[in-house]
């Protein structure tokens, strides 16, 4: 079986769940040209750590802080799965900023560097994010056998597959850091979290973010095996990017959309039932609400722009071959920008 895609019989299973992999991804055209100010095309995932996007889409903050500046600006929004469908998205032109974990960011910040120049807008908070398993048998990431399959957005690309291939560094040497790569395989957030939950399918870990994570978990079957705050401590896990020339042929809607995102994580802090609504909205998630009040009111999750604890995984990364260009500071992979200046 190929790591980067499920197999044939997982599939099967897929289709007898009812569970669906085409992706917004697929519904993509060709590249579009370069446009002037006034438009501005955004990608997000899964999960409650797009909330800031979800409370500014709902609001329609990027419009409202267009308009304070003089500029009528149109918002388009896609929904990916994994940090390769969104990076490839803007490459090839269709999107202008791009929602995915820090580990799509530096593969797309080595790859571009001294061309494209990708580099991120913000952060999206602070988030731990798990991996669980419905295995009786695996108690930790020792146990992974052949007979798994760990579901991730983008297998060795998303966030999950670089805190993955982190804590296997540390289990079993640098050299080692890919070891349980073979056993992950590619599956949107909603439907791995309907698979581990209804069983019966290859897929006998899932590592994902908010709020997948614990709706898995009221299954008493279904225990953490790995938390990301464990292996490298708080962080920002998920953050926006985009590239230079966006960003500097578009300085008026640059400066709404990040003016947005700023009174976005204000709004979500100080009004989480709120936010909560434009979530529900937003997304038509079929969530309890209660529920996710209390995901929110989690003291681990943290809604700011500036990112945090993200330079280890650069160096990380780089010491392990995974990108060529070695950041010297988390400032080469971000821009420039009094949202982010407080970050590390």
């Amino acid at each position: 079986m190929q790591a980067s895609t499920p197999s044939r019989k997982l599939g099967r299973l897929f289709g007898a769940l009812g569970l669906s992999l085409t992706l917004a991804a697929g519904t993509l055209g060709a590249a579009t040209p370069a446009h002037a100010e006034g438009k501005i095309r955004i990608a997000e995932q899964f999960g409650i750590v797009y909330l800031l996007l979800n409370v500014a889409r709902d609001q329609k903050l990027i419009e409202k802080h267009g308009k304070a500046a003089g500029l009528d600006i149109a918002v388009e929004w896609t929904r990916l799965s994994g940090g390769a469908a969104v990076n490839d998205a803007l490459l090839s032109g269709n999107i202008d900023i791009a929602g995915a974990g820090i580990g799509p960011l530096l593969t797309i910040w080595d790859r571009t560097h001294g061309k494209q120049n990708v580099r991120g807008v913000a952060s999206l908070g602070e988030f731990p994010y798990y991996l669980v398993t419905n295995n009786p048998n695996v108690k930790s990431i020792s146990d992974f056998s052949e007979k798994d399959r760990i579901a991730v957005p983008a297998v060795g690309v998303s966030v999950q597959s670089r805190f993955l291939q982190y804590a296997a560094a540390k289990q079993w040497g640098k050299d080692q850091y890919n070891r349980l790569d073979k056993f992950t395989v590619a599956v949107p957030h909603p439907d791995a979290t309907a698979a581990i939950i209804s069983g019966g399918t290859e897929l006998t870990g899932h590592f994902s973010n908010p709020p997948f994570q614990y709706q898995e978990l009221e299954n008493p079957n279904i225990r953490v095996v790995l938390k990301s705050y464990d292996v490298l401590g708080p962080n920002s896990p998920t953050v926006l990017y985009s590239t230079e020339k966006f960003r500097q042929e578009n300085p008026k809607t640059y400066a709404a959309f990040q003016a947005a995102l700023k009174e976005a994580a204000e709004f979500a802090a100080a009004n989480k039932p709120a936010a909560a609504d434009a979530y529900i909205r937003v997304t038509g998630a079929k969530i309890d609400r209660d529920f996710l009040l209390r995901i929110l009111e989690n003291p681990e999750i943290r809604f700011n722009t500036a990112p945090r604890n993200t330079y280890v995984l650069g160096e990380f990364l780089h010491e392990v071959g995974a990108i060529k260009n070695k950041p010297a500071s988390w400032k080469d992979y971000f821009f420039d920008d009094p949202l982010t200046a407080a970050g590390s």
